[in-house]
């Protein structure tokens, strides 16, 4: 067993956020419409609650039909990478008890080598799953913490490695931070933890997987979100231009369809 990849959040505990279709454990929530898809990862999964987020760029992009749009469900834990979702056996389940449209997979940096080859040995086993629930899987490329930026590419690299061994998708979130630097070397994209995301490093992520799973640029979308749950988000109007234009040109140069 290697080492956890993240730093326990203790305030937060587990965390499953039952977004759309119910979850085997945590709360029962009305199903909501739109292409369900879930997401399996750990504390850079929830924390914003990026997969609202995700749903709320969805809607606010005009001319979808609400069965168009995007329905969110969430089996994220902290410290977890994908071999220990496998062994916990919640995310198994619901890939075996429900259709999704995409099963977007999540875990560290994987930038070291032992742990790039499991982040590859397991995104092959939870697209085994993923196949046989209608769905299409899609790695969620994170970053890696502040005091290890030299690890950007290998990052990028293992996960581009796990979407090819699948024919996967490949959301390229850390390039996208890497892009927004390039134009503002300024932005605050991590939290003060030097690990997670602040809301704009969450942002500009949604961006990329929402513009990715509806083919739509994430230019012009909005700077201000109303979230299923009745939260809301408002980035700044220069800032949200510039992590716009910084998802699209990572998804230009590496995301993967």
């Amino acid at each position: 067993m290697v080492a956890r990849l993240l730093a326990r959040l203790v305030s937060l505990g587990a965390v499953i956020g039952c977004l759309g279709t119910s979850q085997p454990a945590g709360p029962s929530l009305p199903a909501r419409e739109g292409r369900p898809i879930l997401f399996i990862g750990n504390s850079l999964t929830y924390y914003n609650d990026l997969p609202l987020i995700v749903e709320a760029l969805a809607d606010s992009v005009p001319g979808l039909s609400p069965q168009q749009r995007l329905a969110a469900t969430m089996v994220a834990y902290p410290d977890y990478a994908l071999f220990d979702h496998w062994n916990d056996g919640t995310a198994v389940r619901s890939l075996e008890r429900n259709q999704w449209n995409t099963v977007v997979l999540q875990q560290g940096s994987s930038a070291l080598d032992e742990s790039r080859v499991l982040l590859r040995e397991w995104t092959k086993k939870f697209d085994e799953k993923a196949r046989a629930a209608g769905a299409r899987t899609g790695m969620y490329a994170v970053w890696p913490t502040a005091s290890r930026q030299f690890d950007f590419d290998r990052v990028n690299e293992s996960y581009t490695l796990a979407a090819t061994d699948v024919k996967g998708m490949l959301f390229p979130v850390g390039e996208a931070w890497r892009a927004a630097w390039r134009r503002d070397p300024n932005m605050p994209l991590y939290a003060a933890d030097g690990l997670h995301p602040s809301m704009r490093g969450s942002y500009v992520g949604a961006l990329v997987i929402a513009s990715m799973l509806l083919d739509r640029s994430p230019i012009g979308m909005p700077m201000r979100l109303t979230l299923r749950n009745g939260g809301t988000i408002s980035i700044p109007d220069a800032d949200a231009t510039t992590l716009q234009q910084a998802a699209a040109e990572a998804i230009e140069k590496f995301g993967r369809r």
